[in-house]
């Protein structure tokens, strides 16, 4: 019996988290599920959207899945999700970026996989409001160490890279490979500009590619910009890409689109001993309640949870129950339609019912 850390989250979190635990509970594996709540709905409550007591569960069962939280823009408390990342040192964002048959894409052969490092960069939190006393002063210090003059009117943002973050998520990315059978690695960065940040960056993966030289693992690299225009021309020659967090942030979405968009693209947030799954997409709150969005990239978190318990058959069951389903484009959400206005589309719940019988007849 496992007992897992389950986060409804906020929006359309408790919709798509409840389709996902019913299909994951129709595997037959045995779970105890330890409800926790975090998100705007338990502000008022907790003063918090990130209450203790969801950090101590995670930290105890050691295995969390969890719905998407809002996170207002420019505004109000920090992202949950980041608070998890940096509080758990849950440090390598791990998102597969495949196609299934029946999505809508341009790009039927790509199958990506990102690996991002998620606790470094500029979402490090660094930040110092423009017009503060503590940003003047930063202003001040930047001149006398570098003789740039940055304008008064500025707010900064600090990029730190180290040469351990750095290390550990590349090492990360070629453990994956190697037990996932996959090909090739390239690590993305703009160290022609950055020399100092993302040369580090870079400098340091291909020390940890002498590591793995007898893997049969091929590694290369890309300049970001580049890497983008690469994945849109040909993403077929592409396999692991691993990547600084704004990059891998960014990068990841661009994957996502190439196979269909979010609502198919499931990831995970993984430390030494704790590991976090959860849905690329957003909390969409303007659906709630409507029984409307597309529950598949939270279930295929949940068969990412599956993988990382050594559940491989009940994984493979219910990825394959997600791909029949998709495949067929009958009980399928409205994105998942031809046209999105097509009267057949089904609910959330009316697709995990799909995915369920399927399971119930593999």
């Amino acid at each position: 019996m496992y007992t897992i850390t389950l986060i409804p989250g906020d929006g359309t979190g408790p919709e798509v988290t409840e389709a996902m635990r019913r299909c994951v509970e129709a595997t037959g594996v045995p779970i105890q599920w330890d409800v926790q709540y975090a998100g705007c709905e338990v502000m008022e409550q907790y003063q918090t959207p990130l209450p203790e007591g969801v950090l101590d569960s995670i930290r105890q069962n050691k295995v969390a899945i969890k719905g998407p939280i809002t996170t207002p823009v420019g505004t109000g408390f920090r992202s949950v999700n980041v608070a998890l990342r940096k509080q758990l040192d849950l440090y390598a964002c791990l998102r597969p970026c495949k196609y299934y048959e029946g999505v809508k894409s341009r790009y039927p052969q790509a199958d990506l996989v990102i690996v991002r490092e998620n606790t470094e960069d500029l979402y490090a939190g660094i930040e110092f409001p423009r017009d503060s006393e503590q940003c003047a002063e930063m202003i001040e210090q930047i001149h006398r160490l570098s003789g740039v003059r940055i304008r008064e009117d500025s707010a900064i943002s600090i990029k730190p890279i180290s040469q351990f973050g750095s290390a550990r998520i590349v090492r990360f990315a070629f453990e994956y490979a190697r037990a996932n059978g996959r090909r090739k690695i390239t690590a993305v960065h703009k160290a022609n500009i950055m020399k100092y940040s993302d040369g580090l960056f870079l400098d340091t993966a291909r020390q940890v590619a002498e590591e793995y030289a007898d893997s049969g693992i091929e590694f290369e690299d890309r300049i970001v910009d580049n890497m983008a225009m690469q994945l849109v021309q040909k993403p077929e020659l592409y396999d692991v890409l691993v990547l600084p967090n704004l990059y891998g942030d960014i990068i990841s979405d661009l994957a996502c689109g190439l196979v269909g968009g979010l609502g198919v693209a499931p990831g995970a947030n993984i430390g030494e001993n704790i590991a976090v799954f959860e849905p690329t997409h957003g909390s969409a709150p303007k659906y709630k309640g409507q029984n409307k969005v597309n529950p598949a990239a939270t279930i295929l978190s949940a068969v990412m949870m599956l993988r990382y318990l050594d559940e491989e058959a009940a994984a493979d069951r219910l990825e394959q129950a997600v791909a029949t389903v998709i495949r067929r484009g009958e009980q399928v959400t409205y994105d998942l339609k031809p046209r999105r206005d097509d009267p057949t589309a089904v609910g959330t719940s009316e697709m995990a019912d799909a995915i369920i019988a399927e399971l119930q007849h593999s």
